[in-house]
C-alpha cells in the first residue's frame, strides 16, 4: 500500500509544485494513468497494495497481447471475479482465449477493476502464464 500511495503522493506533489512555475503543465501527473503495466512477460509491478474501494488500472505497455484474469479459486470470500473480456470465471476466460484470443488487451489498451473486499488477489496473463506472468493485488482496509 505504501508503494502505490507514495507514488501517487509524489506525482500529486510534482503536479502541485509545477502548477506555479509551469502553469499546470504537469498537473496531469496528479494521478498516474495506470497502476500496473504489462511488459513482454511480466506485470510491472508484480505486486501492489491498495485500500479497499480502490480501482486498479492495468495498461498494456508492450507490443504483445495480454490478458488480466483472476485466479478464481484464490479470491477472498465475497470478492468479485475479474477478467479482461468480462468473463465470469478463470475457466471461461481460458476457453475464450484459446478459442479466439478472447479478453486480449492490445498495446495501450487498459482494464480496470475496483477492489472492495480486503484480501489477496492473484491474477494471470493467460497467454504468458507459462512464462510466470502473474501478479498480486493486496487489498487492505
Amino acid at each position: 500500500m505504501v508503494e502505490l500511495r507514495t507514488r501517487r503522493r509524489l506525482l500529486a506533489t510534482l503536479g502541485a509544485t509545477a502548477a506555479g512555475g509551469l502553469a499546470g503543465c504537469l498537473s496531469t501527473f496528479s494521478r498516474p494513468e495506470y497502476d500496473v503495466g504489462m511488459r513482454a512477460t511480466a506485470f510491472a509491478p508484480e505486486k501492489i497494495t491498495v485500500e479497499a474501494g480502490t480501482t486498479v488500472v492495468w495498461r498494456n505497455t508492450s507490443a504483445r497481447g495480454h490478458t488480466v484474469t483472476a485466479y478464481g479459486s484464490t479470491l477472498p470470500a465475497g470478492a468479485a471475479f475479474f477478467a479482461s473480456g468480462g468473463y465470469e470465471s478463470t475457466e471461461a476466460a481460458r476457453t475464450a482465449w484459446h478459442g479466439d484470443s478472447g479478453g486480449r488487451l492490445e498495446t495501450s489498451d487498459t482494464f480496470s477493476h475496483t477492489f472492495d473486499v480486503p484480501g489477496t488477489y492473484s491474477y494471470v496473463c493467460i497467454p504468458h502464464e507459462t512464462s510466470s506472468m502473474v501478479g498480486t493485488v493486496i487489498v487492505e482496509e
